[in-house]
């Protein structure tokens, strides 16, 4: 087992800055977090599974330098958090960019922090359209670059909203009540082996950079960036282990042999 330490983790992402549970240093850790860890589903596709302990997450997208899911993220960055003196929490979330509420079970983690009198949500493990900066827990647009989110009070909920396209659209809803680690076990499981599962049955990975977001469901990549977006079809494995290199930030050999069973090339 790996135990955690806040310097493996900081050299990770490449953040070295003052060391105080300050909004600086909010920021500054969740866009380097983000930028440096990459979101992917390999390990479920693969048929390794995921463990959301904390050894297990630093283990691998730490030492290993790999990425992971919102569990993942999430478990990851509170801990460092916690370790930096915030006062941080973690939450459940139901997605509905895709689906009604009804069908959209609570399998979403992510963070809020106590900061300045105000609540910041934090979601580093989201996907394509997360935030890189903490989101007030206030209604008020959060602008950053060509990225507009906010939260939006939905009833006895909140929902995170991101421009897309122009078009603001509610990515996930959620009671902001705090969640226990064994919630998160259970939805780790459920999201990783449930059959109709998205991660189960589709590719999904996203990579950030300071000008870029990278993206890919299944064989579709998108590029965006302040030019525009370009989307290419990645029709080979092999193409697919160089693109990981190449915007993922880690090399993986058994994705040449990779099942997706939405992709009939790739079965």
């Amino acid at each position: 087992m790996t135990t955690f330490t806040l310097d493996g983790y900081l050299q990770r992402i490449g953040w070295n800055g003052a060391r105080e549970p300050t909004r600086p240093t909010l920021e500054s850790i969740l866009r380097a977090h983000m930028t440096r860890v990459p979101f992917e589903n390999l390990d479920v596709l693969l048929g390794r599974g995921v463990r959301p302990d904390l050894d297990s997450v630093y283990a691998k997208l730490v030492t290993a330098r790999r990425g992971g899911y919102c569990f993942e993220h999430g478990t990851l960055l509170l801990a460092t958090l916690q370790h930096l003196g915030f006062q941080a929490a973690a939450h459940t979330a139901r997605v509905i960019q895709l689906r009604p509420r009804a069908e959209a079970p609570l399998t979403h983690m992510f963070l809020t922090v106590e900061l300045e009198g105000k609540t910041f949500v934090l979601d580093p493990g989201f996907g394509g359209d997360a935030p890189r900066v903490p989101v007030p827990l206030t209604g008020d647009e959060v602008r950053d670059g060509n990225d507009v989110h906010r939260m939006v009070r939905q009833g006895r909920e909140w929902a995170l909203e991101a421009a897309i396209d122009g078009v603001p659209t509610a990515l996930w809803s959620s009671a902001v009540e705090p969640a226990e680690p064994v919630d998160f076990v259970m939805a780790n499981h459920f999201v990783s082996t449930f059959p109709e599962s998205p991660f189960v049955t589709r590719l999904m990975l996203r990579a950030l950079t300071s000008t870029k977001r990278v993206s890919m469901m299944n064989q579709d990549l998108t590029v965006r960036d302040a030019g525009g977006q370009r989307k290419t079809v990645v029709t080979d494995r092999t193409d697919l282990r160089h693109l990981l290199i190449h915007y993922f930030g880690f090399d993986l050999p058994d994705v040449e042999r990779l099942r997706v069973p939405s992709v009939p090339q790739w079965t």
